[in-house]
């Protein structure tokens, strides 16, 4: 086989190399999508983006709303819409797809498993991004586990958004396991983890006063504190509702709101109301970063993140972040943040209460998360360190 040859396949057999000259055929990929989350979707639009200005044919396999929201196409790609269950009908379609391709990348352990699926028995290329993980319990998380497990062995390279992530895919047995260079970028992000737009309005964004944000949440005269993500149990709102008591005695007495819908609202609210808490709930909200611009701090107190959109988002306004230091987020904020462990509540409210009366520790916390900020990876690193994993699974081939 003549070097530079690139791959073709049929759907019934393992892939064969066919005789086309290197550099006259672009690379053709297959990123399959499955749920869509903040994180992934908007970085494989950012990835589809830079791979198409670089040549690359790229081909998105996604729910038909995800590519609704994010428009793959409008970036260069052949969109294709595929539904999320994971039967041998939908499989079989997507085997289809990458019947097509030199390389298959799938994004989230949901797309990854398909992927795995849909490959079966080719020795085709599949690089799995992992952006997360579910903090599942009991019969469920062993169900994740085994997923896990299929998925980090079916791949020929796991890119994990933390190192977390990476010693998780080693665990589980993956060949290849390595840390993402994953960017974060410039999008307008609805608060609750929803479906979200891939563009952003960065005029609106900044004509947006902070006077005007505090007055719109009723913090004229007080301090503003911003919590952000779905109301369900993995977000630790109980332990912020117990913080707060350390904050009640402030003068003015500090108002938090927290934007984001979930199972949780009827209960959090009662407690709320119930305990006379000064913490509003915003519900679903697509306005972050307009929320911050009049913080005084931001909120991140989950149970396990890779890249918590708030603390990106934070720290690129320059806005002081309280967060949990869990999962990814040390790696991410560095010594940007006031870190504390999940699940404590004292920490959490001495925290809060040490920013928001220590004028120039809020000062210091602006200034290290700018810096902080300008250390992340940029979207043409993270296409860069894409391509050149391509690059080491195809070559291999075109060189037989």
């Amino acid at each position: 086989m003549a070097p530079g040859a690139v791959t073709s396949r049929n759907r019934s057999s393992a892939p064969v190399i066919s005789p086309v000259s290197h550099g006259q055929t672009p690379l053709r990929t297959v990123q399959v999508l499955g749920g869509g989350s903040t994180e992934s979707g908007a970085h494989v639009h950012a990835l589809t983006a830079g791979l198409v200005a670089r040549g690359v044919r790229v081909t998105v396999c996604a729910p038909a709303e995800v590519g609704r929201a994010y428009a793959f196409d409008s970036v260069g790609a052949r969109q294709v819409p595929l539904p999320r269950r994971g039967d041998p009908a939908s499989v079989a379609a997507l085997r289809a797809i990458c019947a097509q391709a030199d390389l298959v990348h799938a994004h989230g352990l949901g797309a990854g498993l398909r992927a795995a699926l849909a490959l079966s028995g080719w020795r085709l290329p599949l690089v799995v991004t992992w952006h997360g993980r579910a903090p599942t319990r009991g019969a469920r998380a062993r169900a994740v586990r085994l997923l896990e497990r299929r998925v980090a062995r079916s791949a020929s390279v796991v890119l994990a958004t933390c190192c977390d992530l990476v010693d998780r895919a080693r665990h589980h047995g993956a060949r290849d396991a390595r840390l993402a260079a994953v960017a974060s970028p410039v999008r307008r992000r609805t608060a609750d983890g929803g479906v979200h737009s891939h563009e952003r309005d960065e005029a609106d964004e900044a004509d947006v006063a902070p006077q005007k944000a505090r007055a719109e949440l009723g913090a004229v005269e007080r301090p503003l504190l911003v919590a952000v993500g779905p109301l369900d149990r993995h977000q630790g709102y109980d332990t912020v509702l117990d913080a707060t008591h350390a904050w009640t005695g402030l003068d003015p007495v500090p108002l938090l709101v927290v934007a984001g819908e979930g199972p949780l609202r009827g209960a959090l609210q009662r407690r709320i109301e119930r305990e006379s808490l000064p913490v509003r709930l915003l519900g679903r909200r697509d306005d972050l970063a307009a929320l911050l611009t009049g913080a005084d701090a931001a909120l991140s107190v989950s149970r396990w993140e890779a890249r918590s959109v708030v603390a990106q988002e934070a720290l690129r306004a320059g806005v002081p972040l309280v967060a949990t230091a869990v999962g990814g987020t040390p790696e991410l904020v560095g010594a940007a943040a006031e870190l504390v462990p999940y699940g404590d509540a004292v920490a959490l409210g001495e925290a809060v209460v040490r920013v928001l009366a220590d004028g120039t520790r809020r000062a210091w916390l602006r200034e290290r998360g700018l810096a902080q900020a300008a250390t992340w990876p940029t979207e043409d690193e993270t296409v860069a360190q894409v391509l050149s994993v391509y690059d080491e699974l195809t070559r291999p081939l075109l060189l037989r």
